[in-house]
């Protein structure tokens, strides 16, 4: 009302187009108008669908302050418990690679290297860069057999074998246990909650690394803003 209000008051006085005040409550009068219709024209079924989503999984495990259950992407739109657990389970062993990942890198970039070579033509761990930047020193033989090690990890290692996991993303199999038996209930929600949100910031982070590795060279932007370079694969 407002705005229409200015917009006839403004032609009354000067009516032309070029007047930037009228261009300008124009544009944000016809989004505005747009956004309303928008959000009018919504199917109702759309939306009853998202509530009954929310209250399906609102109190899973990560479904916690501020944001809740949070599923921008509505990957869980009309999805049940299976297919729920089956979208938990990627996102937990997601996180635990990009965790890895993360300390991998931290430590590489700290010039930390394995003693000894890769390869038996001399190519030093010492000479591999870190990084991205590293998957080009790596001989192919190498990269073949991370691989080869990965592949075997994904059928044989990192998986519920026995089929008695107590959530997804269990794979003690009746191995390892590190004390898991002795928590509460209580614990072992708070625990499962630690790692999804470690796991969630990592693969942030390892995904914010390599972009900024590849934009500028440098993925330790703190350090560059701080005027403090991290030197990263220097000499390399």
């Amino acid at each position: 009302r407002i705005a229409s209000n200015i917009i006839v008051s403004r032609l009354l006085s000067k009516p032309t187009t070029n007047d930037p005040i009228i261009v300008i409550i124009m544009k944000l009068a016809i989004l505005a108008l747009l956004a309303s219709s928008a959000a009018a024209f919504a199917p109702s079924a759309q939306k009853q669908a998202s509530t009954t989503v929310l209250s399906a999984f609102e109190g899973e495990v990560g479904a916690q302050p501020p944001l809740g259950f949070w599923d921008p992407l509505n990957f869980c739109n009309s999805a049940d418990q299976e297919r729920f657990d089956r979208l938990r389970y990627v996102e937990v062993k997601h996180g635990r690679i990009a965790m890895l990942a993360i300390t991998g890198h931290i430590t590489t970039s700290s010039g930390a290297r394995l003693a000894g070579d890769i390869d038996y033509s001399g190519t030093s761990f010492a000479s591999i860069k870190s990084g991205l930047a590293g998957l080009s020193d790596v001989p192919t033989a190498g990269l073949l057999q991370i691989l080869a090690f990965i592949g075997f990890l994904e059928v044989y290692v990192m998986k519920d074998v026995n089929g008695d996991g107590e959530f997804p993303g269990d794979f003690r199999n009746g191995a390892l246990d590190f004390g898991w038996d002795r928590f509460s209930a209580e614990e072992k929600i708070q625990k499962r909650a630690i790692e999804l949100n470690n796991g969630r910031a990592a693969q942030m982070g390892i995904l914010g690394l390599m972009m900024h590795e590849v934009m500028t060279g440098e993925p330790y932007i703190v350090n560059d803003l701080l005027a403090h370079p991290s030197g990263f694969n220097a000499g390399l």
